[in-house]
């Protein structure tokens, strides 16, 4: 495991596409994230293959929480606790401010996020809080469904 680069940008993207129900997000976006938030992102790698990928950021006047956008875990990698792992992982790196909670937001239907979130939260010894943030008519007549807050702490 180890912080993105600009060089796995188009391989994200392709790990994000195989990974539904994940929201694609354009290449420049994957850059931005391999070059402004790599202290907050991680890749795993396996044979020198994308295996997974965290996208994480701090958000602004919250500096000890980790807002955690997209967990993709290649189909061959499943099943191992990689996304947690990964997260884990981020929890681990030296910051600027200690991390006391992890914020998300997962769709109702997305089950194995909804799983690894839960997990986390148990094997921390925290509490995971959910309430409505985003919902479905903020996405447009995209058919997107409503994505609720989870908050995992505090650590």
């Amino acid at each position: 495991m180890r912080p993105p680069e600009v060089e796995d940008a188009s391989e994200i993207q392709r790990l994000v596409r195989e990974s539904p129900p994940l929201d694609v997000n354009s290449i420049y976006a994957y850059l931005l994230l391999c070059r402004h938030f790599r202290d907050t992102c991680v890749v795993a790698t396996r044979q020198g293959q994308l295996a997974g990928f965290v996208s994480a950021y701090i958000p602004p006047n919250q500096s000890n929480v980790l807002f955690v956008w997209q967990v993709a875990v290649h189909p061959a990698a499943r099943g191992h606790r990689l996304g947690q792992r990964m997260i884990e992982h981020l929890l681990a790196r030296p910051l600027p401010q200690p991390i006391r909670s992890i914020e998300t937001t997962v769709s109702p239907s997305n089950l194995p996020s909804r799983r690894m979130f839960a997990a986390l939260a148990r094997d921390r010894g925290a509490e995971c809080v959910e309430q409505p943030m985003f919902p479905p008519e903020l996405f447009g007549q995209s058919g997107h469904e409503e994505e609720r807050l989870l908050r995992i702490g505090p650590f």
